[in-house]
């Protein structure tokens, strides 16, 4: 029975080296495997049950009076005052019983910005604490109102769209579309329709929500700061080892929540090895129980580092679309996953081989259109340039050892493209969603890389670890296409393209840090160092009054 998923974040393509062209199923196991979805009840603080009263008003010249006293507000004046035309001026935060429930929601949770990833104030964040300890039962108070509604589109412009601007997001090589909310709709709609459970959440990524829950815990462990580096003694720490390390491990994942008591023991016993395996799972490790480098590597990581990597991924998940409908696919490079989606359902997901550090991916997203079955490889010029013409100076049989032939030439340099087969860089089939950077999803016949724990390995594009299954999911509802004919086609030696009837979105994006769909924390390495540049851009911006 399929376990139905919210969409976390939109997730990146990875570039193949064979790839850039010129012209899992869920595997059933005891330890939960990553993936960027879960289920989880939505945040009910901010949108909610607005005051339905229409008989308390005000004069609509009261807010231009308002906004000459608290200049700071005034980008929000057309949102102000159309939020009230809309109320025929009636009060939005008050009823006949004065201030509802949501007004202290939103105030608590302006004052209490860090929680939200923030380290910055909203404009007049402490005049509007102050009239709230000052109000004193009183039915209404027109500044009060109007500081609210100020304060909520300022609020909510930069938590649920991000503080970071255009331009910075951009020169990250970030090239997905960002979010754009219709705040004034929404709250519309929210006064429209008060009790509707669609409108009790935030309108942002889940992975927001659930990011921000682990703030709290990363941010008290920071301020203990007592996270000294544990260096093994032996190349490695197996079940039934005893060490004094074991205790500190033990410990430090005490605190991290992988296991659910310290009982102070040496040795390396059952208990300590499922929770050796769970840390593993949720790193992107191998879970395989034994405590190496890679396993002390990322458990000797700080807190404080860890509460930063939270903080920048929940600033990406503020820019990403809300929700995504019909089947789609993300990858996320630092998870070197690919996870396919019909609606909110997970489907299924595989393994991914990613571009290198030298051939880094950009964020973006297209439509899947054409499957290619026996591909060509058409060989870039870069690589030719690089790579073939050595090779053929070194040898008179190299292009027929390699099943490549020149087709032309571009002034001096030959165009080269490798036949169809299973030595194709290609594979077996390929998967292209057209797009200015020259990105697809191909087999390779290099499938050794897929049982790496790191796995940029590529030129560019992206190596999928299960193309026939993709195949054949992509093509379920053509009955001209069975896994048959499909196989037979990805052997045939002859070059096929296949048009989709309906294009499947691709996203592209990264996460180095989500919530899985078993509830844990998973972080990954920065295989970009994307998280540094967001970092140092999203702090400046935080430290100032948003």
């Amino acid at each position: 029975m399929k376990k139905t998923y919210f969409i976390i974040s939109l997730v990146i393509i990875a570039f193949n080296s064979s790839c850039v062209d010129a012209s899992k199923k869920v595997k059933n196991n005891n330890i939960p495997k990553d993936s960027i979805m879960n289920v989880v009840v939505w945040n009910k603080s901010i949108p909610g049950n607005y005051s339905q009263q229409t008989v308390i008003r005000f004069d609509s010249s009261e807010i231009d009076k308002f906004i000459n006293k608290y200049p700071n507000l005034a980008i929000y004046t057309e949102d102000i005052h159309k939020f009230y035309r809309n109320r025929k001026f009636a009060y939005a935060w008050f009823d006949k019983n004065g201030l509802i429930e949501q007004a202290n929601n939103l105030n608590s949770r302006i004052q209490h910005l860090d929680d939200e990833g923030l380290a910055g104030k909203v404009p007049y964040s402490e005049k509007l604490d102050t009239l709230f300890q000052v109000l004193n039962g009183s039915k209404k108070d027109l500044t009060t109102e109007l500081m609210l509604t100020g304060s909520y589109f300022a609020f909510s412009k930069i938590a649920w769209g991000g503080t970071v601007n255009d331009q910075d997001i951009k020169s990250m090589d970030w090239f997905l579309p960002r979010k754009k909310l219709d705040y004034q709709k929404y709250l519309e709609e929210i006064i429209a329709q008060p009790n509707t459970k669609l409108l009790s959440k935030d309108p942002v990524f889940r992975q927001y929500d659930l990011l921000k829950s682990e703030v709290k815990r990363y941010r008290d462990l920071a301020e203990k700061d007592n996270w000294s580096v544990i260096k093994l003694t032996t190349k490695a720490i197996k079940p039934g080892d005893s060490s004094e390390n074991i205790v500190k491990i033990r410990e430090r994942l005490f605190l991290l929540g992988d296991i659910k008591s310290n009982n102070e023991n040496a040795l390396y016993d059952d208990e300590l090895g499922l929770a050796v395996k769970r840390f593993q799972v949720r790193h992107g490790l191998n879970d395989d129980g034994v405590i190496g480098n890679g396993f002390m590597s990322a458990l000797n990581i700080s807190p404080k580092e860890r509460l930063n990597q939270l903080l920048v991924n929940i600033e990406r998940s503020r820019w990403v679309p809300e929700k995504i409908t019909g089947s789609h696919i993300i990858v996320n490079i630092p998870a070197f996953k690919l996870y396919v989606f019909h609606s909110d359902t997970l489907q299924w997901d595989c393994n991914v081989v990613v571009g290198k550090a030298l051939n880094q991916t950009v964020i973006f997203n297209g439509d899947l259109k054409y499957i290619v079955f026996s591909p060509y490889w058409n060989v870039p010029p870069s690589i030719v340039r690089k790579e073939i013409l050595p090779g053929i100076k070194g040898s008179s049989n190299y292009l027929k050892t390699h099943k490549m032939e020149i087709t032309g030439y571009q002034g001096n340099l030959p165009v080269v493209r490798q036949l169809p087969g299973p030595s194709n860089s290609l594979g077996l089939v390929k998967f292209l969603f057209p797009n200015s950077f020259n990105i697809y999803l191909h087999d390779t016949p290099s499938k050794s890389l897929f049982n790496e724990d790191q796995r940029a390995f590529s030129h560019g594009c992206v190596r999928v670890g299960e193309p026939k299954h993709l195949a054949i999911y992509l093509l379920r509802n053509d009955s001209t296409w069975n896994e048959a004919k499909i196989t037979a086609a990805m052997n045939s030696g002859k070059e096929q393209y296949v048009t989709l009837k309906q294009p499947v979105p691709v996203f592209i994006g990264y996460l180095t840090a989500f919530v899985d769909h078993n509830g844990l924390l998973n972080f990954r390495k920065d295989i970009y160092n994307r998280d540094k540049r967001l970092e140092e851009s999203l702090f400046t911006n935080n430290k100032k009054s948003l």
